[in-house]
């Protein structure tokens, strides 16, 4: 590639970045992609690999009347690259879309750096360079760069920390006390897609009450919140959409019965009965070896988690191929800084992608860098930029972060509750409700996008 060429930089290759990259590239951009890893890594990441998933292999429901499944038609409808492998890459989840996370990123990595119209940088970019640039970094954005969206913006950033599941051995599973089944009988109840470890009450409470006095890793100074006059702030800030586990133990003895816990829709074959409380493991890997805890990001001591974890009926012997941690996670304040384009607010060929917008879940961060991929090539072609209807789960992702009341924005995750109320008469049941929204969204995406063109991976 022609490096004194380039027409598009984009910083970041994550998800956001990466599909952001491919789209642009796919317009006839010339994209030059920085990635930090593996020069400077982040704490959470594990290979070089881009596109590598940190928290958890699921990316959520694939059911049409579902939100995460809305968006993913959305994105499959506007040619997502990265949902194309994802799918290519699936592992058994019952009703949801889970990848082998290696399989998929090392799919990612090929298919980026073989494109000829990208050229992946592995190095740190430490400022908002001028010129059309989309800022993907995610979360875990390097403190060079902070330092210079946050000069820029004029506005401090909001923290929240987030947290990583355990993996263990798929063969130190005791499937004497585990059993196979997906919830609701969706699947074969003997070769369900995930294993259930089930807890009667006085397991359930003992392994409560562990968890509530269970040693925390400290966070170290730089990974503190801070208040806008640069003091340490009091207390951590949480995503209430990705709790550590031992954060909802405390919230009430029956938190996590009725959280991650919940036992609705299974049966223990050997009482034929529901168990009081039940932990999901979910298949991570496509060979089947590993499987992850569901919704048991921790920051426990490593050491503690081996004590604490084996108290779960099935994972006595469990062998842990990956401890639980919990990092920093940064976004901007979006409602000031950017435009439903994802347009910075005073300047026209910057646009932000992915996490670090408040865009919650890997489809919705996949979702935000095409989107920014799609405007960045229509502004420096001379094209009108697409904004979404928020009649759509995409436009109502955008129209959210830029929209919503300072006082209470948080990282947003799709869901109906941001969509527009339907008109006409109120529809009762929750599932044909979900489905007119569904409809809805799908039919305006229909209308947005008449005349756009639309390249497929």
């Amino acid at each position: 590639m022609n490096t004194s060429a380039i027409e598009l930089i984009v910083i970041g290759g994550g998800l956001a970045g990466c599909e952001a990259a491919w789209q642009a590239a796919e317009r006839g951009l010339r994209v030059r992609l920085y990635e930090m890893r593996p020069l400077q890594p982040t704490g959470a990441h594990e290979t070089e690999y881009l596109a590598e998933l940190v928290c958890s292999n699921s990316l959520g429901s694939n059911l049409p009347d579902r939100a995460a499944g809305l968006l993913k038609n959305e994105i499959r409808q506007m040619g997502s690259l990265l949902l194309a492998i994802a799918e290519e890459t699936a592992v058994p989840a019952g009703g949801a879309l889970a990848v082998d996370r290696a399989a998929f990123a090392q799919r990612v990595s090929e298919r980026i750096e073989a494109h000829p119209g990208i050229e992946v940088v592995r190095e740190e970019m430490p400022h908002v360079p001028d010129g059309p640039t989309i800022v993907a970094s995610g979360p875990l954005t390097s403190n060079a760069l902070s330092e210079s969206i946050r000069a820029m913006s004029g506005a401090e950033h909001l923290y929240f920390f987030d947290a990583i599941a355990p993996i263990v051995s798929a063969d130190s599973i005791d499937m004497q006390v585990a059993f196979r089944a997906s919830r609701y009988e969706r699947g074969d109840q003997e070769d369900g897609d995930y294993i259930n470890c089930p807890m009667t009450k006085d397991e359930y409470l003992a392994f409560v009450e562990a968890l509530r006095s269970a040693e925390r890793i400290a966070l170290k100074d730089f990974e503190l919140a801070f208040t806008e006059s640069g003091v340490k702030a009091g207390a951590h800030t949480f995503f209430e959409g990705c709790l550590p586990v031992e954060i909802i133990a405390e919230r009430g003895a029956d938190s996590l019965a009725f959280g991650p816990l919940r036992p609705v829709g299974l049966i223990d074959p050997r009482s034929g009965r529901r168990p009081y409380a039940v932990v999901q493991l979910r298949q991570d890997n496509l060979a089947g070896t590993m499987y992850n805890l569901v919704g048991f990001q921790t920051n426990l001591t490593f050491g503690e988690q081996k004590r604490v974890l084996r108290m779960i009926p099935g994972l006595g012997q469990a062998e842990f191929l990956r401890y639980g941690q919990m990092h920093r996670n940064t976004f901007i304040f979006s409602p000031k800084l950017l435009r439903p384009t994802l347009q910075w607010h005073d300047r026209d060929d910057l646009y932000f992608a992915g996490q670090i917008t408040g865009i919650e879940g890997y489809v919705g961060n996949i979702a935000s860098g095409l989107l920014a991929g799609w405007n960045a090539a229509a502004s420096l072609k001379g094209e009108p930029l697409l904004t979404l209807p928020p009649t759509t789960m995409l436009g109502a992702l955008c129209h959210y972060i830029t929209h919503a009341a300072a006082a209470d924005f948080q990282p947003m995750k799709a869901n109906f509750g941001i969509l527009p109320e339907l008109s006409g008469p109120k529809i009762k049941g929750k599932r044909e409700r979900a489905q007119a929204y569904a409809t809805r969204a799908l039919t305006d995406l229909e209308a947005a996008l008449a005349g756009v063109a639309v390249h497929r991976a």
